[in-house]
């Protein structure tokens, strides 16, 4: 059995996101330098279940040598002919400011050499809003999808950034459908002490949330990683809210506790962590080389789904 054809077979979390994506209009993707198998096998799977209209921006001798050698078929699907991979990032995010696409995908590129193109004042992607990263996590035995953020773009956000960092994950939850996310502000103990600033900053959050700074989401902080998605954790240390033992979204100290506690989930639980990111012109998608299949199309899947549902909400609000 085929790793796709047993996504059928492997109920996963991923499959309710994966089949309301598919219920929307495939999302047009420019993927940067897919020169690989794994990247361009993935873009071409995300493109077969219908949940990417993708276009291919690299060297197409490249492209088409690696479709040829891992017998991927390309069809009639666009390349726009480039010669290397920094010109694959510039070309790809030239084209989303053109209108031509409503994601970006990460191919088989360093993931700073196609932020850094994203990130450029004058010709990125950048808008009023942080760029931040979140991991979609299916956890094994865990009854509810996780969202860690951020894990992969902001080494050690200050306060106003995590703002930002929070909201990104909320709307991204809220977009897709998944309700009123519970959002807990990690640190290493629950109670607020002057000597772990982190747990001053999970104060700050959850009082800018009373106060209409961050909307959508229901906050608590600090919570040690246990007493966030553990009720009886909860119970014993006498934390009493809608969020703790019951968190949604986990909103780490920095980039450092947000990669290991991932990494962790991964490799000790074999959860499967997709993941995007947020507060650009576009969703991002960030792909691994050692991504599943799985994993990749579940990255499609939730940033196809965000783009149609702010497609619909734009058409609406006109």
């Amino acid at each position: 059995m085929s790793e796709v054809t047993a996504l059928t077979a492997q109920p996963s979390k991923y499959d309710r996101l994966i089949a309301a994506a598919q219920a929307e209009a495939p999302a047009a993707t420019i993927v940067a330098h897919p020169c690989d198998e794994s990247s361009l096998r993935g873009a071409i799977e995300a493109a077969d279940m219908g949940l990417v209209v993708p276009v291919l921006v690299g060297p197409e001798a490249k492209i088409r040598n690696v479709a040829a050698e891992h017998r991927l078929d390309l069809g009639q699907r666009e390349i726009v002919d480039v010669p290397h991979s920094h010109a694959a990032a510039a070309k790809a995010v030239a084209l989303i400011r053109e209108g031509r696409g409503e994601l970006l995908m990460k191919g088989s590129l360093h993931t700073d050499e196609l932020m850094h193109e994203v990130a450029a004042s004058a010709t990125g992607l950048r808008t009023e809003r942080r760029i931040s990263h979140v991991f979609v996590m299916d956890v094994p035995g865990h009854a509810d999808t996780l969202f860690i953020t951020d894990a992969a773009i902001n080494i050690f956000p200050n306060l106003e950034a995590k703002r930002d960092i929070v909201q990104n994950a909320i709307d991204l939850w809220v977009t897709i459908g998944l309700g009123e996310p519970r959002v807990a502000i990690l640190s290493a103990v629950e109670t607020v002490t002057a000597k772990i600033p982190s747990t001053i900053e999970a104060a700050a959050l959850c009082k800018m949330a009373e106060r209409g700074q961050i909307t959508g989401g229901l906050l608590e902080g600090p919570l040690a990683f246990d007493n966030a998605i553990d009720p009886e954790s909860a119970r014993i240390k006498g934390i009493n809210s809608p969020v703790a033992g019951r968190a949604q979204i986990l909103v780490v100290p920095d980039l450092e506790a947000g990669n290991m506690l991932a990494k962790n989930l991964t490799f000790l639980t074999h959860a499967d962590a997709a993941g995007i990111v947020l507060g650009a012109r576009v969703p991002i998608v960030l792909t691994s080389r050692a991504d599943s299949i799985r994993t990749r199309l579940a990255s499609c899947a939730v940033a196809a789904l965000y783009a149609a549902r702010r497609r619909a909400a734009q058409v609406i609000a006109v």
